[in-house]
């Protein structure tokens, strides 16, 4: 093997025979390396070397003398951060809204994958999977027009239903208590269907033999789902969990902007819409850095410790 006289080699050198073999196999199957090679590249272009903005945040950014020619801040702009009085209530709005997605989200189309894994009726099963995966497909901008529209205080459909049944019309974007759930729900209702898919993918894995076992030994589909469908795509939960908690501070941006207005502000203000009204309209990109480096810092630490905790628990866990 190739990867046995690697090793085996000095100095991490790859002896001549290693390098025919490895050459050979590159030859062989030289397909394969291209088709990887443009999502490396789309890596190196959009994630590593992006990077080297970091180090904005220790500078005194200066459009004329750029990056390198700014002058240095040090720990400026993080002084500024954590003695901001709207800071803490902006860490709060975000792990609020992230920690309610992943409590609620997150268990939502694990629900669904499980309910439609039961569906013995292909038509209905079909078409609810397509109800419930079209969403996704929808541009983020017009899935807030559209939210917008059916939370209309005076003419929306949720509020003409509610009149329907006697009870009074609700600003529910003008509610700053009613915006988390308001995310919350409509979030749900994009990305179960299409997170769905995932966990039926696993489902689908399972081994045929249990479900008979269990049929053999009377289990009822509770039984089943609990004993044979859970145990079975738990790595897959696990995976999916611990990716979610990584990204516990990414609430996403553009939806959050769409459906803020000054009313709602005070529990719709997150760290990304913070980073892009610093950056961006004030024109401070040196505190806007030192942020998304917090972020992206707390975010590392958070994937880090829900990967050891999994692998202690569950023995599954991303390396």
């Amino acid at each position: 093997m190739v990867v046995n006289d690697f090793v085996n080699s000095k100095q991490g050198v790859l002896n001549k025979p290693a390098q025919k073999k490895l050459f050979k196999r590159m030859k062989r199957h030289w397909q394969f390396y291209v088709m990887v090679l443009f999502p490396v590249a789309f890596l190196i272009v959009f994630n590593y070397a992006p990077m080297f903005g970091a180090v904005l945040a220790f500078k005194n950014y200066n459009v004329v003398k750029g990056i390198l020619g700014s002058p240095w801040a040090g720990l400026k702009y993080f002084n500024m951060l954590f003695t901001d009085p709207e800071f803490p209530i902006i860490l709060r709005n975000t792990l609020e809204i992230s920690l309610s997605l992943l409590i609620f989200g997150f268990p939502a189309p694990l629900i669904l994958a499980l309910a439609l894994n039961e569906v013995r009726i292909r038509p209905f099963k079909r078409t609810v999977q397509m109800v419930t995966y079209a969403p996704y497909f929808i541009s983020t901008v017009v899935m807030g027009s559209m939210i917008i529209m059916l939370l209309d205080p005076n003419s929306g459909l949720v509020n003409e239903i509610l009149n329907f049944f006697g009870m009074k019309s609700i600003n529910f974007l003008g509610r700053p208590d009613l915006f988390v759930p308001v995310y919350v729900v409509t979030d749900i209702w994009q990305t179960a269907g299409y997170s769905a898919v995932i966990f039926l993918a696993a489902l689908a894995g399972i081994d045929p033999s249990l479900y008979e076992a269990a049929k053999i030994d009377g289990a009822s589909k509770w039984q089943k789902i609990i004993h044979v469908d859970l145990p079975g795509i738990l790595p897959t939960v696990v995976i999916l969990l611990i990716l979610s908690a990584g990204n516990i501070m990414g609430v996403a941006v553009d939806k959050i902007l769409l459906l803020q207005n000054p009313l709602n502000l005070s529990t719709s203000e997150v760290i990304s819409t913070y980073v892009y009204k610093m950056g961006l309209i004030n024109d401070d990109v040196s505190f806007a850095a030192a942020i998304g480096l917090f972020n992206s810092a707390v975010n590392l630490v958070l994937i880090l410790i829900v990967n050891t905790v999994a692998k202690r628990v569950s023995k599954v866990g991303l390396w």
